[in-house]
């Protein structure tokens, strides 16, 4: 570990790795803040399976977040140091499960504090499901790529990739599934490596990287990290799970997030079409909700690198001062 983290971690009155019983097993959580007074951030990650970067081998790599707020992450159950082989049949109500018990934990540590959840992708499943079925324990929720409807299913992606260079023969195959409505997760994979490949849908090329391999190097170099805990970080429970993509590929949120009754910011990079921007934004403006808002990022895609990651430090600075 380098002078700075250390220098960083020794500067916070609360940095630490703490294990708490989530949802039956026993998991470990990342909590890092400058002092206890500050409002708390729970980060869920997205993938399914992908913490990065906001994962327990982070500790002393955001003191530009931590200075702000106490920074809460979670490997969620299966992933980095909490890999496990996940059971076939687990769900998403196991994980929200696990996500409402993570939350009490934390207000216990800090009864008196602000509660926000800060979702992304996967996560803003997670932080959308919660906030509906339990309100009371936290303050509001943002979330970066927010999931609406069934994922990869929306008119603008498939239009979006059907003017790609994607090949005829996947196009053809595409097509023909969500006509004859047979499209699974198997071909909610093949959606998501074809925008991968063939559009801006993941990453948008004139958006700044900003420091993402530094942030890597930081996080595979963690002293809260074992060798088997930085390899699970890229491949670990998830990989032959087919349970949580089945459920993804035919969930709708839309009744859930329109009834929301806590302040509810969603973030969108410009050239979304994993979580479609455009649905998204159209959808905010016609729910009517004044708890619902959405921002969206210039130059950035589903993926944030430098715009959409600068915008999300701005709302958690906003949190601290307001």
């Amino acid at each position: 570990m380098n002078k700075n983290r250390k220098a960083a971690i020794e500067a916070n009155e609360i940095s630490e790795v703490k294990e708490f019983s989530l949802g039956g097993y026993p998991q470990k959580v990342m909590i890092e803040g400058k002092t206890r007074e500050l409002p708390v951030v729970i980060t869920l990650h997205g993938g399914p399976g992908f913490p990065l970067p906001f994962c327990v081998g982070a500790r002393g790599m955001f003191s530009a977040i931590t200075d702000h707020c106490i920074l809460v992450c979670w490997d969620q159950y299966g992933s980095g140091i909490n890999q496990a082989k996940l059971p076939k049949d687990i769900s998403i109500d196991a994980f929200l499960a696990m996500t409402l018990d993570l939350i009490k934990e934390i207000k216990s540590l800090f009864p008196q504090n602000r509660i926000w959840l800060f979702g992304m992708s996967w996560g803003s499943v997670l932080s959308a499901m919660t906030a509906a079925k339990a309100p009371e324990l936290i303050d509001g929720v943002m979330t970066y790529g927010q999931v609406l409807t069934p994922l990869l299913q929306s008119e603008e992606t498939i239009e979006t990739l059907m003017r790609s260079k994607a090949p005829k023969k996947l196009k053809a195959e595409i097509t023909k599934a969500l006509e004859e409505k047979t499209a699974d997760h198997r071909m909610a994979i093949k959606l998501s490596k074809a925008i991968r490949k063939y559009t801006t849908g993941y990453t948008n090329p004139e958006e700044p990287k900003g420091n993402t391999e530094e942030i890597v190097r930081g996080i595979l170099s963690s002293p809260d990290y074992r060798f088997k805990d930085k390899m699970a970080l890229f491949r670990n429970g998830y990989a032959k799970n087919t349970s949580l993509i089945k459920e993804l590929s035919v969930l709708d949120l839309c009744n859930v997030i329109k009834s929301m009754s806590v302040p509810y910011h969603i973030f969108q990079g410009e050239t979304d079409i994993v979580t479609c921007t455009k649905e998204i934004k159209e959808f905010v403006e016609k729910s009517g909700n004044p708890h619902l808002s959405c921002t969206v990022v210039e130059k950035c895609s589903h993926l944030p690198g430098e715009n959409g990651m600068g915008r999300i430090l701005e709302e958690i600075i906003r949190l601290h001062t307001d």
